[in-house]
C-alpha cells in the first residue's frame, strides 16, 4: 500500500511559485523515476506544505538523497531548518471520498 508523505516548512510560497518551470519539471521527472505517484505544493504565505504519494517510504528517501538541488531550491525559498518528512498510511475505514 502506498504512503502519503507530508513535509511542512517555513518558507516563501511565492519563491516556490517563481521557481523556473524547467527546474520544477526536472524534479518531477526525477521523482517519477523513483516512483512518485502524485506531488503537490501548497502555501499559505509563510509556510509551504509538500504532499506526495509514494509507493513506500524508501522510494521517497532514495529520491531525496539523490536530489541535493531540491534542498538548494528550498534554501532559495528561505527554508533554514532541515525539513522533516512525515509518512502516513491510509486507514482502512469506510468513509473515503474521492
Amino acid at each position: 500500500m502506498s504512503v502519503l508523505m507530508t513535509l511542512r516548512v517555513t518558507a516563501d510560497a511565492k519563491a516556490i511559485e517563481s521557481t523556473d518551470a524547467a527546474t520544477l519539471q526536472a524534479f518531477a521527472e526525477r521523482a517519477k523515476s523513483f516512483g512518485v505517484i502524485s506531488h503537490h505544493f501548497y502555501g499559505n504565505g509563510s509556510e509551504v506544505l509538500v504532499v506526495d504519494e509514494w509507493p513506500d517510504e524508501q522510494s521517497f528517501h532514495k529520491f531525496f538523497q539523490s536530489s541535493p538541488d531540491v534542498s538548494q531550491m528550498m534554501e532559495r525559498a528561505g527554508v533554514t531548518a532541515a525539513p522533516t518528512p512525515e509518512f502516513w498510511r491510509r486507514l482502512d475505514v469506510n468513509d473515503s471520498v474521492g
